[in-house]
């Protein structure tokens, strides 16, 4: 993970790099958090109900992981989170807890925004109905920063369309292929009026060929730098330490003020 945030252009002299293991102020304040959280509010969020449905029972890690998702954001005071779509949910249960905490307890943490990208969901190349996962268990359904040119080429070339031929934009009614627009728009750094019109004469299987170009000329100097970043492990370790170091500077002292402010000697 260390290895292909660095690949992808975390300064870590600009940017506090580190494990979450290391700083043990994170799952302090998840369970002070925990004892302002109802069941049934942690019951409605969506990965609750997509995992558990999974695994026909979910572990209780899994039911309080956005309580610690929260304290992960206000351990740091932080205004503005970048999340996806289908992480929205659980930032609000970080700015409910934000709430309940300043009311009971007096100002502390403000309540943090999300940041949302262009491109606020990647999509399924199996099924463009679900959103694009590691945990998939359907090898072609995600690309990975790690994936050869080749790899990348197969799974975009077997992605789900449909039977039209013509290259269009429409999410509802065509899922698959506007799927494919909005990866290349993302990869190739264009816009999905743009990437309509370099699709333009072109059937949805050679546009799938056009797609695979801007991933692997996006994503290869990325898989390259990974490889050679794992080569230095010391490097990587070195990193995250100071990057711990660091955060427990800043975790500490508001922790303490959290304990003064809940009664804990």
């Amino acid at each position: 993970m260390a290895a292909s945030l660095l690949a992808c252009g975390i300064d870590p002299e600009q940017s506090i790099l580190f494990q979450q293991s290391q700083v043990s102020e994170h799952v302090e304040l998840s369970w002070i958090l925990g004892c302002l959280t109802s069941m049934p509010r942690l019951r409605h969020l969506p990965q609750w109900k997509m995992k558990s449905k999974q695994k026909n029972e979910g572990s209780v890690g899994l039911y309080t992981y956005p309580v610690l998702q929260a304290a992960d954001i206000l351990l740091y005071k932080s205004t503005h989170v970048p999340v996806g779509e289908d992480q929205v949910q659980h930032l609000e249960l970080a700015q409910d807890l934000a709430r309940i905490f300043n009311h009971r307890y007096g100002d502390l943490f403000p309540e943090p925004r999300a940041l949302l990208s262009s491109t606020r969901k990647v999509k399924s190349l199996r099924d463009p109905f679900s959103k694009m996962s590691k945990s998939d268990p359907q090898s072609m359904a995600t690309i990975n920063l790690t994936d050869s040119p080749d790899n990348i080429a197969l799974k975009i070339r077997r992605a789900v369309t449909d039977f039209t031929s013509e290259v269009t934009f429409d999410p509802e009614m065509r899922p698959g292929v506007s799927n494919l627009v909005s990866i290349h728009a993302s990869m190739a750094m264009v816009s999905v009026e743009e990437a309509l019109s370099q699709a333009q004469g072109l059937d949805t299987g050679a546009y799938k060929q056009l797609v695979a170009e801007a991933v692997i000329q996006r994503l290869t100097p990325v898989r390259e730098e990974m490889e050679r970043l794992r080569a230095d492990r010391g490097h990587l370790e070195a990193v995250l330490a100071r990057g711990a170091h660091r955060a427990r500077e800043l975790a500490a002292p508001v922790l303490r003020e959290v304990r003064q402010r809940v009664g804990f000697s």
